[in-house]
């Protein structure tokens, strides 16, 4: 199978069925959204009937249990309606793959959460974003602190920035400084890590949404900022010593990439879908044919399809890889398809604009609305450079070693 001859059974093509009717949906309510700054909290409803946030949960779970394969090519179509509602469930779909992935058996708190998004459509999502840190793929330490009672459970207090989804999340998972204020009397083992994941559910006394997403790209996505103040919490939140590490953890981690670039990907396909559209109706009065007979026209959008197939190809490739040879398919690749989407899309757009001229810049235009989207793609991890730094540590390998040989 390749991904011209996707989908070939009755499942996958139901599943593209059903998010192509999702897309659909929010595509025409996606407008209104935008301008409005609206967090569109009705489309995630809409998703939890059609049963779509369960896609990465396993069958015995009560989920769908998709491949990566069918949750990339999902996930592509979902971008093309409305990409705020696609990033924020790749997020949720991301998530709670990585926590169960490859695992053959869960602690309560995990198990639960899962009874929860299956039966109330409950949603998860990182936060690990700060004011003074950044993203932390760059290293910083959290500033959010959780610290450890004598009788083992935890206080959180902190803010963390782009919370995507905020406003549909029933659960966090928020990245902290671990401080253990207990001492020897405590009976409690030492802890010895110095940062860790704790799982935080948006319910508990202390946790709040501040409003303060408002810009020009992703303008649906609700990426808040969530406040933490002294959130008391059990000792099984802390969730990195209930879920210990698995063999080739980073493999299995890092390949849920090719999910968000998916989406990103899906922006650029509705572009293009749209520039076509209008080539082939737009006839001005100097032209006895649509201007899809005009040479540079045709020369722009032989230019996009290119870009389409280097990108799908790359992208649905290496998703088909994983699911043959898990092995196979190394973290420098995943981020070498991610930025091969995005850029890609980028560009796509760009030309996809050009060929309808000004009236992509009108406000009723969905092209300047993917103008807008596609441009988070860059800043979502890993960045261009980091992307591109481990691609070549993966060809020449580690120049330090070459130096002492």
């Amino acid at each position: 199978m390749s991904f011209l001859s996707y989908p070939t059974t009755d499942e996958q093509k139901k599943l593209l069925e059903t998010a192509g009717a999702l897309a659909d949906t929010f595509a025409a309510r996606a407008l209104e959204h935008d301008w409005e700054g609206r967090f569109p909290l009705e489309n995630f409803h809409d998703l939890h009937r059609a049963g779509y946030l369960t896609l990465s949960l396993p069958r015995n779970l009560g989920g769908q249990g998709a491949s990566l394969l069918d949750l990339v090519h999902a996930q592509y179509r979902l971008g093309q309606g409305d990409a705020s509602t696609a990033l924020v469930v790749c997020m949720h779909l991301t998530h709670i793959g990585r926590l169960v992935d490859g695992r053959a058996e869960l602690p309560p708190v995990i198990v639960q959460l899962c009874q929860d998004m299956v039966e109330n459509g409950a949603m998860i999502n990182s936060a690990v974003s700060e004011p003074a840190t950044g993203s932390p793929s760059r290293g910083g330490r959290p500033q959010t602190t959780a610290r450890r009672q004598v009788d083992g459970s935890w206080h959180i207090t902190g803010r963390k920035t782009f919370s995507t989804g905020s406003h549909a999340l029933s659960y966090f998972i928020v990245g902290c400084s671990i401080e253990d204020e207990t001492g020897e009397a405590s009976g409690l083992a030492p802890l010895k890590a110095e940062r860790g994941n704790f799982l935080v559910p948006r319910s508990a006394d202390g946790v709040s949404i501040v409003d303060t997403w408002n810009t020009v790209s992703m303008r649906g996505s609700g990426s808040n900022d969530l406040l933490l103040e002294n959130v008391k919490l059990g000792p099984e939140a802390y969730i990195d010593a209930q879920l210990p590490p698995l063999p080739g953890a980073q493999k299995r981690q890092s390949v849920w990439g090719l999910v968000l670039a998916a989406g990103y990907l899906g922006i650029a396909q509705a572009a293009r879908d749209e520039a076509i559209r209008f080539a082939r109706s737009r006839r001005p009065n100097s032209l006895k044919q649509s201007i899809a007979s005009v040479p540079h026209i045709q020369d722009k959008v032989g230019r996009i399809e290119v870009l389409l197939l280097e990108s799908q190809a790359t992208l649905f490739g290496l998703a088909e890889q994983y699911s043959q040879d898990i092995e196979s398919v190394d973290p420098a690749l995943v981020g070498a398809a991610k930025y091969l989407a995005v850029n890609n899309a980028v560009e796509i757009i760009d030309l996809s604009m050009r060929v309808v001229g000004a009236a992509s810049l009108s406000l009723s235009s969905p092209l300047q609305r993917y103008y807008r989207d596609i441009r988070a793609g860059l800043h979502n991890p890993p960045m261009d450079d980091a992307a591109l730094s481990a691609l070549a540590k993966r060809v020449l390998g580690n120049p330090d070693e070459q130096t002492k040989a």
